[in-house]
């Protein structure tokens, strides 16, 4: 029986071979990135298959040319790279600028979704444009050119918004918070507030810590809230809530980061942005 079927899959994996490369290369765009590399191992014919550009152009997407064309280095990025695959790598290794330098673009690596992020400068913050209270300073480890940094405040908000045409549809999104703490005042001992809304209409709301430090000598109730985790790019980030965007119709999402209740300072909190990411 074992020998049977070791015959039947030499078989089809002939039949298969067969078939013309284009034809092939057809049939792996219909997958995804993942498992077209994976196929690459399968012959000859389908490793070449696999890093065709009928396979990575479907990968790509579809409003990639209008995306690249807010972007200072997008035109470049087009005739510098030498396939739609090492296109796609970049995009997915290396987030471009875009929109004047108020957001960030790039393709989540598995899947090839679409991933924003809105800059301190996109976003509403209460008193950040009152020197007293924010100002705007330059960092080496910011992908944008200005982040906001807290002084301080009693009242703090940060509101920002995006519209579901320009994410991936059929996709669970999260919404992420990416700061800094810089000698922290207060962020350990009260929590922030996180909500997600759609049509003015809150879909998510909790509370967390903003200072992976925060009292633990709290009451029971807020010792089982999230804090921040360490990121790659040397931030730290905490999701501020998810929703799903079917891509049937225009949505605009509101995100926001609010502390106005207990009314005490808070101050050492630098802000890179929000980024709107595939939820795994």
């Amino acid at each position: 029986m074992e020998t049977k079927m070791k015959m039947k899959l030499e078989e089809e994996k002939n039949t298969i071979e067969v078939l013309p490369e284009e034809c092939i290369a057809n049939i792996l765009s219909l997958t995804n990135p993942v498992d077209s590399c994976k196929f690459s191992i399968v012959s000859k014919d389908f490793c070449t298959a696999s890093e065709s550009d009928i396979v990575w152009e479907h990968f790509l997407p579809s409003d990639l040319i209008s995306i690249l064309s807010e972007s200072q280095s997008g035109s470049s990025l087009l005739a510098t790279s030498p396939s739609k695959k090492s296109l796609y790598l970049t995009l997915s290794d290396n987030p471009i600028i875009i929109d004047n330098g108020k957001k960030s673009f790039q393709l989540e690596k598995q899947s090839g979704k679409k991933i924003y992020m809105l800059s301190a400068r996109n976003l509403s913050i209460t008193w950040g444009d009152t020197p007293t209270y924010w100002d705007w300073i330059t960092l080496p480890e910011s992908r944008f050119q200005e982040v906001a940094r807290l002084h301080y405040v009693w009242w703090f908000e940060i509101y920002g918004k995006i519209n579901t045409r320009v994410l991936s549809s059929n996709t669970q999104y999260a919404a992420i918070l990416v700061f800094k703490l810089m000698d922290p005042r207060d962020f350990d001992v009260i929590p922030v507030e996180l909500t997600i809304a759609k049509f003015e209409e809150r879909i998510s709301t909790k509370q967390v810590w903003l200072d992976p430090n925060f009292d633990k000598e709290r009451d029971e109730e807020l010792l089982g809230l999230e804090s921040p985790k360490p990121r790659s790019d040397g931030w730290l980030e905490i999701e501020i809530g998810e929703f799903f965007n079917a891509g049937v119709q225009d949505e605009v999402i509101q995100i926001g980061v609010v502390e106005i209740k207990v009314g005490r300072i808070k101050c050492g909190f630098i802000l890179e942005g929000i980024e709107i990411r595939p939820k795994n």
